[in-house]
């Protein structure tokens, strides 16, 4: 019978594994110029908007990176889909948004009601109360564009067009 590993570096039986040095990446506040920085660095055009929120359309779909809660320190993805439905179509997508939802984890998708039209919304939300470290902010975002990007592709597919489809705005180049 063999004795644990732990038990035998213990006893002295094993070397103790070497501790590799970490790369330090420490966690700093959340704030709009960052995710900015980052966008730019990664060639997207963006635009601040009245709010001062920073937003964009990826596959003509509009985007906008928030900063909310009392200092900021909660980021939300969040996107809206280029295309606007008839009401009739609720039960429809209120289904294929369920299913979403139900079968992934990100990002979380719902619908609302705008000027008598459906229109539909990604988010993908962290709290960064503790600060974020620039690899961290990096994948935050490109989940919540990615996803969101993913799941209007995959709404194209699943719910009809019909000659009611209005787009939403877009004002900005497409990314």
């Amino acid at each position: 019978m063999t004795s644990p590993e732990w038990l035998l570096r213990v006893l002295g039986g094993r070397p103790k594994p070497v501790k590799r040095p970490v790369r330090r990446d420490p966690p700093t506040p959340l704030t709009r110029d960052r995710i900015g920085e980052h966008l730019s660095a990664r060639g997207y055009r963006f635009a601040v908007d009245d709010d001062g929120d920073l937003t964009g359309t990826w596959d003509g779909s509009r985007f906008w990176f928030l900063t909310l809660g009392d200092a900021g320190e909660i980021l939300q993805v969040r996107g809206r889909w280029h295309r606007q439905l008839p009401l009739e179509q609720r039960g429809a997508v209120g289904l294929a948004l369920n299913d979403w939802n139900r079968e992934r984890i990100w990002p979380k998708a719902y619908v609302r009601e705008e000027e008598g039209r459906l229109a539909l919304y990604s988010e993908v939300s962290a709290d960064l109360e503790a600060g974020v470290t620039d690899r961290q902010l990096a994948q935050l975002l490109a989940c919540g564009l990615g996803t969101g990007v993913h799941m209007f592709t995959a709404l194209d597919a699943l719910l009809p067009r019909d000659d009611e489809d209005v787009p939403g705005p877009t004002d900005i180049p497409d990314n």
